[in-house]
């Protein structure tokens, strides 16, 4: 009788403990075990990544720069470029590369990192963070070579080029102490002609070049924009035209 007491007595001791016990261990449920880690502290899957900062210095910061300037790449914080550059070239341009250059494509569906999604943020974030419309002056000529115009004129492009270019470029391209060479074939081989245009329009700022306005004499007219390209691709063949 006595061990049978003493059993019941330990028994109810228990069940009367059972509610602080149900309270502790509630207390610890909501709390994080030592060592488990948080949801915020968890490593977010590259596809999933939605931050236009970590996007950008990620994947682009190495070559435009970690500021948009800086790289060996044109700088994307120079408000010229990004006023007239479409949207949905830009898009275009992150989305596929710029083929038979060291721009590669950057879409998943062609070998690249990015998610149409993170494409789009990228494209957006880089004119929400340096377009500045207001330092844009006059009507610049479009970004896209016209089609309507078709090809320039290289003879009169060699004229556009001896007044606006020889200076610093020299008189057929060969460069001189203020500017490297253009009539490289192994350079006109990785640019293309719509590269050579935003070149043309938006200068390298980085480079201490001037854009199509900024410069001694008259700004530069679409036509003579085309006609310098017109001059340049054929440079590209190693055709250097006399004057």
């Amino acid at each position: 009788m006595p061990e049978i007491r003493n059993r019941r007595m330990r028994r109810a001791a228990f069940f009367s403990l059972s509610p602080c016990l149900l309270v502790s261990l509630s207390v610890f449920a909501g709390c994080d075990w030592p060592g488990k880690p948080k949801d915020t502290d968890r490593p977010i899957p590259a596809d999933q990544i939605a931050d236009f900062g970590t996007l950008y210095n990620t994947h682009c910061a190495g070559c435009h720069g970690a500021d948009g300037q800086g790289g060996p790449a044109p700088p994307h914080n120079d408000p010229l470029f990004l006023a007239i550059v479409p949207d949905e070239v830009l898009r275009q341009v992150i989305t596929e590369g710029r083929e038979g250059t060291p721009m590669t494509a950057f879409a998943k569906d062609k070998g690249g990192p990015l998610t149409s999604k993170q494409i789009g943020i990228v494209a957006k974030g880089i004119k929400q963070h340096w377009a500045a419309p207001e330092k844009v002056k006059g009507h610049p000529p479009p970004y896209l070579i016209s089609s309507a115009k078709g090809v320039g004129d290289k003879r009169k492009g060699l004229k556009v080029f001896a007044r606006d270019c020889a200076m610093c470029h020299g008189d057929v391209g060969q460069g001189s102490d203020d500017a490297g060479a253009i009539d490289d074939p192994a350079f006109l081989m990785l640019v293309s002609d719509q590269a050579l245009r935003r070149y043309i329009i938006t200068g390298r700022p980085d480079f201490g070049m001037p854009n199509y306005i900024d410069r001694d004499d008259a700004e530069l007219t679409s036509e003579e924009i085309n006609d310098l390209i017109a001059l340049l691709a054929n440079w590209r063949g190693r055709q250097i035209i006399s004057k």
